[in-house]
């Protein structure tokens, strides 16, 4: 049944695998196991082959050397439309079409300032603040050992905090019980993003189409306004969305709904992961606390949930095994597929002379998961070792395959112009996460079993556990 289909290739264009199902071609089993897919094909065919999925022609770049020269052609190579047309698609709001909405698309992009440099730190600070709050909260909750299943600790703490930093408190006296309420909306709806990515029509998944209505009623205009403090981030996305007198308010909350799902569909398990390998690990837990105590000694600061904690992002930043165990986790967790649609038919030219025909309308795309577990960059990449982007006490950034330097060795955030603009935020909000976690309590993990990658949303960004494992924490003595 299997067979590389030579029909209609033009010269230049690379290998096609078809499969043998007319339309589906290899999604199927892509869709399985798409990394032990991939180097299955790279074995076979060599470093660039095109894939039929889905009734897609999908050219894949395995080389990480010639990674720079698709990042580069962002002209020939888009990814804004394919991104919007997915986007609205999943989240229910109109696409963003030139002639309807005149420069929104280009308008949203610019608010990205909103998440680098000074307005970062304002933001940061919130959030510390927030992660603070939500803990003390727990902690007058735990008077001994406390015993809670770890990823849905990480999704309540993490949504809680980045709802109320990005949105603003909910003034009820039941506030924390009106955000679980939307969190538990977000987890169902959350279930079904892998299908709704893949093109799969709502009405087929089950209540997805009700609970996303829902979910978007709660960020209708009359209810955002009666949170209180949210950020400048959304306050500037509010404004620009009035601009806009084809927007109904229906589609602007759907808006809203979307940049919350952005801000923590892949945090909140990529937290998880950072926390579980932590815990797994007790060289690992001992290194990143010696070193979160250390700095709160020599800033004079004092531990425990009665204290505030007060960070710099410098302060952050210098935190260096916190840093590599993070990125570690990141390493081992993410698996997003990176694409651009050429634009027109034109020929990619690659290192080494070699060059690449694309026709108008083909997809290429970068699978960094690939190189993140080349046993050639990475030794031993199936383990985690939490100092492995650590070199003489400092940061490493220099990673090596085939004995040449690598510009790109970690993409857990895509690349180039699908690079996520929240990145920044996302990892101080990660650390500052397990910064509190560590300095406040005595944790330990309450059972032995492994949890492993969940493989259903291979290609999409964060992967999930495929179980949720019970942990323990109390108060620091």
């Amino acid at each position: 049944f299997f067979f590389f289909s030579v029909f209609n290739r033009k010269t230049g264009e690379p290998p096609l695998i078809n499969g043998w199902i007319p339309y589906l071609g290899k999604a199927l089993i892509f869709r399985k196991d798409a990394f032990k897919f991939l180097l299955d094909q790279q074995k076979k065919l060599g470093d660039i082959f095109t894939v039929h999925i889905a009734g897609r022609y999908i050219t894949f770049i395995m080389d990480p050397f010639q990674y720079v020269y698709v990042i580069r052609n962002s002209k020939q190579l888009e990814f804004h439309e394919f991104a919007n047309k997915m986007a609205s698609k999943t989240f229910d709001y109109p696409a963003l079409s030139k002639g309807k909405f005149p420069d929104l698309k280009e308008n949203l992009h610019r608010i990205y300032q909103y998440l680098q440099g000074k307005p970062l730190d304002i933001i940061s600070d919130h959030m510390m603040k927030n992660l603070q709050d939500i803990f003390e909260w727990k902690c007058s909750q735990a008077t001994d050992w406390e015993t809670e299943k770890m990823y849905k600790f990480c999704c309540s703490v993490m949504f809680e905090a980045s709802f109320v930093t990005l949105y603003g408190r909910v003034p009820a006296a039941d506030g924390h019980k009106v955000i679980s309420e939307i969190r538990d909306k977000f987890i169902k709806f959350d279930a079904s993003f892998p299908y709704l990515a893949a093109n799969i029509p709502i009405e087929l998944l089950g209540a997805t189409k009700k609970v996303r209505k829902e979910l978007i009623h709660h960020f209708l205009l009359q209810n955002m306004t009666k949170w209180l403090g949210g950020s400048k981030v959304v306050q500037a996305r509010q404004d620009i969305f009035e601009k806009y007198e084809l927007l109904g308010d229906y589609d602007k909350a759907a808006h809203h709904f979307a940049f919350l799902w952005a801000s923590v569909g892949n945090t909140i398990p990529a937290t998880f992961w950072a926390m579980y390998y932590l815990l797994r690990h007790p060289e690992a837990l001992a290194a990143v606390r010696d070193e979160i105590d250390h700095l709160l000694q020599s800033t004079g600061q004092k531990r425990g949930p009665t204290y505030n904690i007060h960070l710099t992002r410098e302060q952050l930043d210098n935190l260096v095994y916190l840093e590599s165990a993070l990125n570690e986790s990141l390493r081992m967790c993410s698996s997003s597929m990176n694409i651009r649609i050429s634009q027109e038919d034109f020929v990619l030219k690659l290192e080494g002379n070699q060059e690449v025909c694309l026709r108008k309308g083909d997809w290429i795309a970068l699978y960094p998961q690939i190189l993140h577990m080349d046993p050639e960059v990475y030794e031993d990449p199936k383990e985690y070792k939490f100092d492995r982007y650590i070199e003489n006490g400092k940061k490493k950034t220099t990673f090596y395959k085939a004995g040449r330097k690598l510009k790109y060795f970690l993409m857990p955030f895509g690349s180039g112009i699908s690079m996520c603009p929240g990145r920044f935020l996302a990892m101080n909000e990660m650390k500052m996460f397990l910064f509190i976690l560590l300095s406040h309590f005595d944790v330990e993990l309450a059972e032995n079993k492994a949890v492993r990658l969940d493989n259903s949303r291979m290609g999409l960004g964060i992967l999930l556990p495929d179980v949720d494992i019970a942990f323990r924490y109390k108060i620091r003595s």
